[in-house]
């Protein structure tokens, strides 16, 4: 494999030593082991690679998003194809005190704050390929006035109520606040500006009209986001969400017209809502769809409700997904959602194979380029081993980093003898010698001419 070759896409973007280390680089994250560390990187990067070159290449500022459109649009995309884009935040835990961004934030995997650096990642997802494309990583750094505002919040949860009764009624002197003109939040700033950079990037290859995000932002300041920059909102509501009819009853003839109408019972929708039932074991599935209100957002919603009832104890739970888009059909709401989980495998991957967890760098540049590298690393594996499984369906990236790992070692031999052995030999050493870390039985396919 040639990674030159696939990095060549780069070379308007990148300069001639840079996308020379870039290409070293990246050949020791296929071939190494152990953690991705910029000492780890100068004992497999081979001639070319040194320990300097290292430093250098993580010490120069790089435009990642350029990078990762580029390698997307040549060896990725697909004019046939369908792409949502969606958006998640990751954590990576970090010790120490001088690192660039560091801070606690909340961790899904340990289910608390923890301290560590936060990365936002959008990506675009294949409705055919089922898999999730990183194009743009920005750090999620906090300002005092943001941590300020978040303590203050905190402290106000933990602060006991007033055992004083406020007077029934409106307060005197409160105004109402248009929802739409509501307050930007430092995090919906920094997502913006994300978008701002990436749609005029990608405009007129991948058409987009959809932005799912997760309960986070099941909310009405996300929604405005993603509606001012010309995409429909698909995320979750609380499972408590105080969701409404639109009143469709008769005008009393004074005041102003009613607007909500009855309730929304998540696990007793009306008969005419239901879209589809299915039943798979034990659990049976009720999915409904309906255009519904909400009073802390300014339009109707298009809502889903999933319905999940365990047959032997009736035991039930659900859960809400929305879209801002009132014509979207309810299986395309639920499939675009699902499919916001294969960020998630990308993060995964990012940190068993790529380093996201290894790094120690502390400079905003050093972390920048690391994050950036290790989630880049998820495309080019996947285009490498769209090669690979043409003749081994079941390799993944374990397997695939052997092949090169015994490719390295067969290499780094061959050297060493005086006279290098017949094509046919030498494909058959590496296959045997590739075979020797994998975890799957078939074998890789090296060819000589």
């Amino acid at each position: 494999m040639d990674i030159v070759a696939l990095l060549h896409c780069l070379q308007p973007h990148l300069t001639a030593t840079t996308l020379r280390q870039f290409s070293r680089i990246a050949w020791a994250m296929l071939v190494m082991t152990g953690r991705v560390t910029m000492r780890g990187l100068s004992r497999w990067a081979g001639k070319g690679g040194s320990s300097r070159t290292v430093q250098r290449f993580f010490a120069q500022a790089l435009p990642w998003a350029i990078v990762f459109w580029g390698f997307f649009r040549h060896h990725v995309y697909r004019p046939k194809d369908v792409y949502v884009l969606a958006g998640d935040a990751v954590v990576a835990t970090k010790a120490g005190k001088h690192t660039h961004g560091l801070d606690r934030f909340f961790s899904s995997l340990y289910g608390k704050p923890v301290p560590g650096l936060a990365f936002f990642t959008l990506s675009l997802v294949s409705t055919q390929e089922r898999r999730a494309f990183p194009v743009r990583v920005e750090q999620a750094v906090r300002s005092a006035a943001e941590k300020a505002a978040t303590k203050a919040k905190v402290d106000a949860k933990q602060r006991k109520p007033s055992t004083d009764k406020r007077r029934p009624g409106r307060p005197k002197g409160s105004k109402n606040t248009p929802k739409a003109d509501a307050t930007r939040t430092p995090e919906f700033l920094r997502i913006t500006g994300m978008l701002d950079g990436l749609l005029p990037l990608i405009a007129g290859c991948v058409p987009l009209t959809s932005f799912v995000l997760d309960g986070h932002f099941g909310n009405h300041h996300a929604l405005q986001m993603a509606r001012q920059s010309h995409l429909h909102l698909i995320a979750t509501l609380r499972y408590d969400a105080a969701l409404y009819f639109p009143y469709a009853g008769p005008y009393v003839g004074r005041g102003p017209r009613r607007t909500y109408g009855r309730k929304v019972d998540d696990t007793n929708m009306p008969e005419k809502y239901l879209k589809e039932t299915t039943v798979e074991g034990h659990i049976q599935t009720h999915v409904s769809q309906a255009q519904l209100l909400h009073k802390a957002f300014a339009q109707p919603l298009h809502v889903v409700i999933i319905v999940k009832t365990t047959l032997r104890t009736q035991a039930q739970a659900h859960v809400i997904l929305f879209s801002s888009d009132l014509t979207l059909a309810y299986a395309s709401l639920v499939d675009s959602y699902r499919l916001r989980f294969q960020i998630e495998f990308n993060f995964r991957a990012a940190k068993q194979y790529w380093g996201l967890e290894d790094f120690m760098h502390v400079t905003p540049t050093g972390v920048t380029n690391a994050v950036n590298l290790s989630l880049f690393m998820v495309n080019v594996a996947y285009r490498l081993q769209a090669d690979v499984r043409q003749h081994a369906p079941d390799s993944s990236i374990l397997d695939f980093k052997a092949d090169c790992r015994g490719y390295k070692y067969v290499e780094e031999t061959i050297q060493m003898l005086p006279e290098k052995p017949e094509p046919v030999l030498l494909g058959q050493i590496l296959n045997k010698v590739a075979c020797l870390g994998r975890i799957h039985a078939s074998q890789p396919s090296f060819s000589f001419s």
